[in-house]
């Protein structure tokens, strides 16, 4: 049941994604355009696109965070038993539920500060602009905390004990094939 609603919203956040990137390519172009070709531009493009590409961000971290997408290193933990793989990887986890905490907190504090600033543009409240953090922290935290059930209960299996993506040409778990890669490339 968590599963379907985390994959629900994570499929909504990929629709949001894509539309404030449609958005923003449509706004900053049109400036462009309008800047070169009648002198004059549209006053809410700068600040609008800003504002997205931080929504855009955050949400964008959610989805990362949902396909293990983030990049890391697995120097250390994968020359670690799978029993080592299993308690670091269940320190990682509760570790970045507690930056969720701390991102969320200090995202509220923000947002209580500004929430009776406008601004100077759009002059919507600046609240919303933190908002995003609090977004993503809620929206990530049950995408970790299944992940920790999933540890616990014994669901994860040995080969998926990492949370982190090598690097952006090749999927975990593709380490031998990964590296001839880098060396047909190096060779080359």
């Amino acid at each position: 049941m968590v599963q379907k609603i985390i994959e629900g919203y994570c499929r909504v956040i990929g629709y949001l994604i894509a539309a404030a990137m449609l958005l923003m390519v449509v706004l900053v172009f049109g400036n462009v355009v309008m800047r070169y070709g009648f002198n004059s531009g549209f006053t809410i493009s700068e600040e609008l696109s800003r504002w997205l590409f931080v929504w855009l961000t955050f949400l964008g971290a959610v989805v990362a965070l949902r396909e293990n997408a983030h990049l890391g290193t697995d120097m250390l933990v994968g020359k670690l038993s799978p029993l080592g793989k299993r308690i670091c990887m269940a320190l990682s986890l509760l570790l970045m539920l507690y930056c969720l905490w701390l991102l969320f907190n200090g995202a509220y504090e923000q947002f209580k500060v500004n929430v009776d600033s406008v601004s100077p543009v759009m002059e919507v409240s600046m609240g919303w602009f933190y908002a995003s953090a609090m977004v993503f922290a809620v929206l990530g935290a049950p995408i970790l905390m299944m992940d920790f059930f999933r540890l616990v209960t014994g669901q994860i299996d040995d080969e998926h004990l990492m949370l982190i993506q090598e690097s952006e040409e090749s999927h975990h778990g593709d380490g031998d094939h990964a590296s001839s890669k880098k060396s047909e490339r190096v060779a080359s």
